[in-house]
């Protein structure tokens, strides 16, 4: 029996959508890490960047467990002295509501090049509105 390794004319990218509204922050970020890396086909290699696109609607109605609104925070540093910046969920979702989901489905891909070029498919948008409709995203529930 032989193996069959996957290379880049083989590669069949479909697009997907998803409905933020009223979805656990976490679970949407899982399903969205699993098509993006590809890991639901039977082709995947771990080499290869094999996933699909994913487009997030309602990026700002999703929703979160327990006292994350509050309690989660968003740091970044500049690097200069008090250059700390600290964020809480609720304000970063009322800003940037899709830089959320963003970041959570980052955290669950390769930390290389690989995942570099997997979290470029993944399109969010705050609202209902999305400009891709003439690729027939099939939607996942």
């Amino acid at each position: 029996m032989d193996t069959s390794l996957i290379t880049k004319k083989d590669i069949e990218r479909k697009y997907y959508l998803m409905d933020a509204e009223k979805q656990i922050l976490g679970r949407l970020a899982v399903k969205a890490a699993m098509l993006l890396s590809g890991k639901r086909k039977v082709n995947y290699t771990s080499n290869v960047d094999n996933g699909d696109f994913v487009v997030v609607v309602n990026a700002a109605k999703v929703a979160v467990t327990g006292k994350k609104l509050t309690d989660k925070t968003y740091t970044s540093f500049s690097g200069y002295p008090g250059g700390l910046k600290i964020k809480t969920l609720e304000r970063v979702l009322k800003t940037r509501p899709g830089e959320v989901i963003r970041h959570a489905v980052k955290g669950m891909l390769p930390k290389n090049k690989l995942g570099s070029r997997m979290i470029t498919r993944l399109k969010v948008y705050a609202g209902s509105e999305h400009p891709h409709s003439a690729q027939n995203p099939e939607k996942i529930t």
